[in-house]
C-alpha cells in the first residue's frame, strides 16, 4: 500500500507511475532499452539537460538524487506561487485560478509529496467545494493534515465531529483548574487569582481554541453552546471562566467579526479592567450599571450570557474583595449599606452572577430579586464586627482598671449563621469576610466566626476555591498552629466535621499540615494524624498527601540516641518576635 500511496492518481492525469514502468519491463525483450525510452520519456524535457545528466553520472550522483532535488525545488517555487496568487489580482479571479488549480491537481492529494501543494490550495481557498471537503473528511488521514482553515469549513456544519475536538481540550483546562486548586505550594502571596486576566488568557487551551474559532461566528457560537451545556451538566464555574477568556482572546486579536456580535463583548472588556486590578472603581461600576440598565425588552436572553460571564471565580472574586472594602468604607463614613449605590450595584452583579446556572436552567432571563434583609440586616451585622474589632484594639491601648482587661466578643448571632445558611449572597459575602480577617491574622475575630462555617449555603464554606484561599490565608497564622484551642477550634470544630463525607476537603487539610506539621503540638498533630487516615473508599490523591505527610513527619523524629542524650549546658537566648509573627 505504500508504494501505491506514493503514485496515488498520477495515472488520471496520463503520468506513467511505477506500474507502467514495471509493466513495460515484463513484456519487453530489451530491458535496458526500455528503461532508457522511459527515461526519455518521462524525464525533465529539457534539451540543455540531456548533455548535463552523464556529468552528473561521472560524480556518482545517483538519478534519483538529482530528480528528487529538482522536485523538492519545483515544489517550493509551486507552495510560494499559490500563496501569491491568494493575494494578488481580484478576488473571484484569484479565487477561480485556485479552483481550477485545486480540480488539477486534488486527485494527487493522497501522494505524500504532491500532498502539501493541494493542502496549500484548499487553505488559500475561502470555500472549498463541498464535494472536495466530504472526501477529506471521510479520510482520517487527509483529515489530519489539512489545515486549520480547511478543518474550520468542514467543521461548521458538522458540530459532532468539531466537539470531538473541542472536548478533550475542555476536560484538560478543568483539569489545569483543579490542579492549582490542590497544588501542594500554600501561599498568600501566589493563590489561584494571582495570575492577570492577560497571562490566563495565554494559555494553551484558550490559545488553540482561538486559533480553532479563527473568525467564524458560527464555530465561536457552537463553543460558547458547548460551555453553557456543561457548565449545566456539571455546575462547574470553570466553563464561566473559560466563556469570558475566549471572548477576550479574541478581543485581544481585534477580532471584530466576532467581538462586534458577542451582546457582552463591552460588558466582559470592562469587566476585565476590574479583574485586573481585582476592584471595581466608580467610573466602571458606572459603565457596569449602564450595561445593565441597557438590556431592552426583548432581548433579555443577554442576561443569560452577562451571568454566565459575572459567574466566573475571577469575577465573583473581584465582586466580593470590592464589596468587603466598601463596607469597611461604610464604617468610617457612618453610612448604611442601603445608602451607598456603588455596594448596590456590587451586590446586583453578585446576584446575577451566583444565580447564572437558575437562569440558564429555567430559560427565565430576569434579574434575580434581591433581599431586603441582606442590606438591611445581614451587611450591617458585618459592619458591626468590623466595629466590634475597632473597640477592642482601643480598649487594649487604654490604660486597664481593676476591672482587668475587656474580653473580645466570643458569640456570634444567631442570624448570622442563619443567613450563611440560607442566603447564597450572604454566604459568599461572609465567606469573603473570614478570608479578610485571616488576611489580616485577627485570630480573635477568625475563632469566634469560625463555627457559623460549618453549615454554609450548599456547603459554600467547603467549597476547593474558599479553602484553597483559606489554607494559604491561614500561613500567616502559622504561629498559632501551637496552641491546642487553636487547632481544636480549627480541625476538630471545622475541618474534621466535613472531612469524611467530602474528599475535596480530606485533601485541603492535608495540603495545610503537609505545609504547616512543623508549627502544629505535637501531640495535637498525632491525633491529626490518625484521623486523617485514609479509608478504604480514599481516593488516591488523599492517599498520596497522606503518604507524603507520613514521611514528613518520621523525618522529623527524633532518633531514639538522640532522645536519651543529657540536655547541653548552653544558654539559650529569649526568642525576639519577628515582624511578620506579632
Amino acid at each position: 500500500p505504500g508504494q501505491a500511496a506514493m503514485y496515488a492518481g498520477l495515472q488520471e492525469l496520463g503520468v506513467a507511475n511505477g506500474e507502467d514502468l514495471k509493466e513495460t519491463l515484463t513484456n519487453c525483450t530489451e530491458p535496458l532499452k526500455a528503461i532508457e525510452q522511459f527515461q526519455t520519456e518521462n524525464g525533465v524535457l529539457l534539451p540543455s539537460l540531456q548533455s548535463a545528466l552523464p556529468f552528473l553520472d561521472l560524480h556518482g550522483t545517483p538519478r534519483l538524487e538529482f530528480h528528487q532535488s529538482v522536485f523538492d525545488e519545483l515544489r517550493e517555487k509551486l507552495l510560494e506561487r499559490v500563496s501569491a496568487i491568494a493575494l494578488e489580482g481580484k478576488v473571484e479571479e484569484r479565487y477561480k485560478k485556485l479552483e481550477d488549480l485545486l480540480e488539477k491537481s486534488f486527485s494527487l492529494v493522497k501522494m505524500p509529496s504532491i500532498q502539501p501543494v493541494v493542502m496549500c490550495v484548499m487553505k488559500h481557498l475561502p470555500k472549498v467545494p463541498e464535494k472536495k471537503l466530504k472526501l477529506v473528511m471521510a479520510d482520517k488521514d487527509l483529515y489530519k493534515a489539512c489545515a486549520v482553515e480547511v478543518k474550520r469549513q468542514i467543521w461548521q456544519d458538522n458540530q459532532a465531529l468539531f466537539g470531538d475536538e473541542v472536548s478533550p481540550l475542555l476536560k484538560q483546562y478543568i483539569l489545569e483548574k483543579e490542579n492549582i486548586l490542590f497544588s501542594n505550594d500554600i501561599s498568600v502571596l501566589h493563590n489561584f487569582f494571582s495570575p492577570s486576566p492577560k497571562t490566563r488568557r495565554q494559555g494553551e487551551v484558550v490559545q488553540k481554541l482561538t486559533q480553532m474559532i479563527g473568525k467564524n461566528v458560527k464555530l465561536y457560537d457552537m463553543v460558547l453552546q458547548f460551555l453553557r451545556t456543561l457548565f449545566l451538566r456539571t455546575r462547574n464555574v470553570h466553563y464561566c471562566t473559560l466563556r469570558a477568556e475566549l471572548l477576550m482572546s479574541l478581543h485581544d486579536l481585534e477580532i471584530n467579526e466576532i467581538c462586534t456580535v458577542d451582546p457582552c463583548h463591552k460588558f466582559t472588556w470592562c469587566l476585565d479592567a476590574c479583574i485586573r486590578e481585582k476592584f471595581v472603581d466608580n467610573k466602571r461600576a458606572r459603565e457596569l450599571q449602564g450595561f445593565l440598565d441597557g438590556v431592552k425588552k426583548g432581548q433579555e436572553q443577554v442576561l443569560g450570557d452577562l451571568s454566565m460571564i459575572l459567574c466566573d471565580p475571577f469575577a465573583i472574586n473581584t465582586l466580593a474583595l470590592s464589596t468587603i472594602r466598601h463596607l469597611q468604607d461604610l464604617v468610617g463614613q457612618d453610612t448604611l449599606p442601603r445608602e451607598s449605590p456603588d455596594l448596590l450595584l456590587l451586590l446586583r452583579m453578585l446576584s446575577l452572577g451566583q444565580g447564572a446556572w437558575d437562569m440558564i436552567d429555567s430559560q427565565v432571563f430576569k434579574e434575580p430579586k434581591m433581599e431586603a434583609e441582606l442590606i438591611t440586616k445581614f451587611l450591617p451585622m458585618l459592619m458591626s464586627f468590623v466595629v466590634d474589632d475597632h473597640t477592642f484594639n482601643v480598649d487594649q491601648k487604654l490604660p486597664s482598671e481593676e476591672k482587668g482587661p475587656i474580653p473580645y466578643p466570643s458569640t456570634i448571632p444567631e442570624a448570622f449563621t442563619k443567613f450563611l445558611q440560607e442566603n447564597r449572597i450572604a454566604c459568599e459575602i461572609g465567606l469573603y469576610y473570614i478570608l479578610h480577617i485571616t488576611k489580616q491574622r485577627n485570630k480573635n475575630a477568625f475563632l469566634r466566626l469560625l463555627p457559623a462555617l460549618v453549615e454554609t449555603f450548599s456547603d459554600l464554606a467547603f467549597s476547593d476555591i474558599f479553602l484553597h484561599l483559606l489554607t494559604g490565608n491561614l500561613t500567616l497564622l502559622g504561629d498559632e498552629f501551637a496552641l491546642e484551642e487553636f487547632c481544636t477550634s480549627l480541625f476538630d470544630g471545622f475541618f474534621l466535621t466535613a472531612c469524611s463525607r467530602k474528599e475535596n476537603v480530606h485533601r485541603h487539610v492535608l495540603r495545610l499540615l503537609l505545609h504547616l506539621h512543623h508549627k502544629v503540638a505535637p501531640a495535637k498533630l498525632e491525633s491529626l494524624q490518625k484521623a486523617l487516615e485514609p479509608t478504604k473508599q480514599s481516593g488516591e490523591a488523599v492517599k498520596e498527601l497522606y503518604n507524603q505527610l507520613t514521611e514528613k513527619l518520621e523525618l522529623r523524629k527524633p532518633s531514639p540516641a538522640e532522645a536519651t542524650e543529657t540536655p547541653s549546658m548552653e544558654l539559650t537566648l529569649p526568642t525576639v518576635p519577628t515582624p511578620a509573627s506579632r
